[in-house]
């Protein structure tokens, strides 16, 4: 499996410890950087703090249509990237991921978004009988190819995940087995191991978190 980078690693650790710490404790944490800005408001200065957010993109999908990120507005999902000709964690992390398909279908404020990190050979007709392969139907779970600079970048730099090209690995790429927790503010705010039972079920009960918080807004 990937590892996260040892500083992407410590920061949400960091960002998970601050939290706990805090009154409201059912809140999701919110991965990633983050800054601040200053504004005045009555005369007086008020610190705002940016959050890291996930930024636009522009992909293909199973069904050879555009997506970007205007898909997934007011909307919650979870993201990860695979391969089709995978030949390690991809079949774990699937069948892991199909359970939380099972249990969203129908809901319409929520997705999930699979990024190849093999788009020459993982093209929309590839994505669309792999998606079929696995009982998928629709578009609320999609698998997306493009770029492939993009793909990484988006993954590495925005998702905060390992994705790209290794000689060295089995099937000639490496990439992290996370579902990352995107929220309709496209922040991240939970990562989970998605070749394991356990993760995957906290995944779903953040989810219903996640929900919840938007609820008592």
């Amino acid at each position: 499996m990937g590892l996260f980078s040892m500083k992407y690693f410590l920061m949400i650790v960091f960002a998970i410890t601050i939290l706990s710490c805090g009154k409201n404790t059912d809140r999701l944490p919110i991965l990633g950087e983050r800054d601040t800005a200053i504004r005045t408001v009555d005369g007086k200065e008020v610190v705002d703090t940016i959050y890291h957010t996930i930024p636009d993109f522009k992909f293909v999908n199973q069904e050879g249509d555009t997506v970007t990120a205007q898909n997934f507005k007011d909307k919650i999902y979870v993201a990860d990237f695979f391969f089709t000709t995978c030949p390690t964690i991809c079949p774990v992390m699937k069948k892991q991921l199909k359970k939380v398909y099972e249990k969203i279908q129908g809901q319409n404020d929520i997705a999930i978004l699979s990024h190849t990190i093999d788009p020459e050979h993982d093209t929309p007709a590839v994505l669309k009988e792999y998606a079929k392969d696995l009982g998928v139907k629709g578009t609320q779970w999609m698998f997306v190819t493009g770029n492939r600079e993009k793909i990484y970048e988006i993954g590495e730099k925005q998702y905060l995940v390992v994705a790209g090209a290794d000689s060295t690995a089995p099937g000639g790429y490496i990439h992290s087995g996370a579902f990352v927790l995107v929220d309709k503010e496209k922040r991240v705010r939970g990562m989970y191991n998605g070749t394991d039972d356990e993760a995957t079920k906290r995944l779903m009960v953040d989810i219903e978190r996640l929900k919840e918080e938007y609820k008592n807004k």
